[in-house]
């Protein structure tokens, strides 16, 4: 066991450990400046990681003196790097974004708990990732609970604390069953362990079948709760548009992955291939998932406020996700990992941006924002470039996968998801641009409006161009990442 194979579980544990040290400092400058480092310092542990598997593929590691079942281990492959990389990589740049902006949206005395709860947070989301044990993912799952709750209702306004227990009573619920379908499953196998528990429903599955489709369910409605699956979304617009701008890009674009990758390991590790096929759980996904992709937009178009449009379109992206994975083919599941990847660099920058834009202009409503593009060409114009991937313009990543998911309807058969695909993407095309226009043009608009007078810093606006620059990577890159994914697969 090299020193390398432990870069994962270092990473986690100096989250919590500067977490909990952030309370005795007093100094807000020393409290954003440590969270940064402890983010950066996970970026290199889980880059170097990522490297390692690519070099030497997956490995378990043990934590503590007993094996596995009876110890705790981490499964550690390909996809798991690729999602702590982009984990640590988004919450660094959304972290070093807050640092020019927390204030503005939280009081002064706030702030280290602010950044105890994020490190927290990001903590407990890597552990549900790389976690190899059903009750050991549980617990990550509930303190991750607590902390982003916790990152809406700091802000302390009437309207954050209403959404956030409204997000407390509903990640609860989903939690409940989450711990429902592992203690349903320890009855049947006698085992928490994912690796362990595979083993033991491979061999007796067939005795099970009531057991293992309620099972299968309490996991699927617990996890689409906490993942905002449509029709079980309904907590995230009111906790994603009231909470502070860098907690609404972490909770669209890491935490709703975060469960969803749980979700993968359900289907595909706990369960595998040929049990799930004997279900209909992923044709119900993948009908969840159209109606996400397609009612989510709908439900953006008719918003006023720019950050319940976004939060919305959340709903609908991970609807694309939900879709991939109902697909139920190797390149579906492929592609579900690609849209996270594509997503989550995406939509903190739109969310950031959008933040932005409310924090100078004091206006969160679209009407009031018409010429804002001549005050905050450069906000706004990061903003286009993000939208655009949202509509599936060609080298981008949302348009990567509206392509393969395109083909992997076509090699299900299922001819006529293909037009889902279109209509979801003319949905988007229907919120967003309209925000880029009435924000660049028109005499009207742009009437009394002063060039620039309202726009960032280049040095706050640089964490969103870091992320522009990595979705165009994405996008580009995207047969290397893809690649990758598949390899981990094995």
């Amino acid at each position: 066991m090299t020193i390398i194979q432990s870069f994962p579980l270092m990473g986690i544990l100096m989250l919590f450990l500067i977490a909990f040290s952030i309370p005795l400092l007093k100094n807000n400058s020393t409290v954003k400046f440590l969270s940064i480092i402890s983010f950066v310092t996970c970026l290199i542990l889980f880059s170097i990681s990522l490297i390692h598997t690519i070099n030497n593929g997956s490995y378990f590691y043990r934590i503590g003196h007993f094996n596995a079942p009876f110890g705790i281990e981490f499964k550690i492959g390909n996809i798991e790097c690729i999602i702590s990389v982009l984990f640590a990589f988004v919450a660094l740049m959304v972290t070093w974004y807050s640092c020019y902006s927390i204030e503005h949206d939280i009081d002064e005395n706030k702030v280290p708990l602010y950044y105890l709860l994020v490190n927290i947070l990001i903590a407990s989301l890597l552990g549900i990732v790389f976690s190899n044990d059903m009750f050991n993912a549980y617990v990550f799952i509930e303190i991750g609970n607590l902390a982003s709750c916790g990152i809406v209702i700091v802000k302390d306004k009437k309207e954050n604390i209403k959404a956030g227990f409204k997000y407390l009573i509903m990640s609860c619920l989903g939690s409940g069953l989450v711990l429902l379908g592992i203690a349903y499953l320890y009855s049947i196998t006698g085992q928490l362990n994912i690796t362990y528990i595979h083993e033991e429903l491979a061999k007796n599955y067939a005795n099970y079948p009531q057991a293992i489709r309620i099972i299968l369910g309490l996991f699927t409605v617990g996890l689409g709760v906490k993942s905002a699956m449509f029709p079980l979304h309904t907590w995230l617009p009111d906790a994603h548009s009231n909470a502070p701008t860098s907690s609404s890009a972490i909770l669209s674009s890491l935490v709703l992955k975060a469960y969803v990758i749980f979700l993968f390991k359900i289907l595909y590790r706990v369960m595998g291939k040929d049990i799930i096929v004997n279900f209909s759980i992923l044709n119900i996904i993948l009908v969840l998932g159209c109606l996400g992709m397609i009612m989510g937009s709908i439900f953006a178009i008719f918003q006023k406020n720019l950050k319940r449009v976004i939060a919305y379109s959340s709903v609908a992206q991970m609807g694309y996700i939900f879709f991939s994975i109902g697909l139920g083919t190797e390149l579906g599941f492929i592609m579900s990992i690609f849209h996270i990847i594509g997503h989550a660099v995406t939509k903190s920058a739109l969310f950031l941006c959008a933040g932005a834009i409310i924090e100078k202009t004091g206006q969160k409503e679209l009407p009031n924002l018409k010429g804002i593009g001549k005050e905050m060409p450069y906000t706004l114009g990061l903003f286009f470039i993000a939208s655009l991937s949202m509509l599936g313009i060609p080298m981008l990543p949302g348009f990567v996968s509206k392509w393969y998911l395109a083909l992997g309807s076509i090699e299900a058969n299922k001819l006529m998801l293909i037009g889902v695909i279109l209509i979801s993407s003319l949905l988007n095309a229907i919120y967003y641009l309209p925000i880029a226009i009435n924000g660049f043009f028109g005499e009207e608009n742009l009437k009394g409006k002063i060039y620039r007078s309202k726009d960032k810093s280049i040095k706050e606006l640089m964490p969103i161009v870091i992320l522009i620059i990595a979705m165009l990577y994405v996008g580009i890159a995207s047969e290397g990442i893809i690649n990758l994914i598949k390899i981990g697969l094995v």
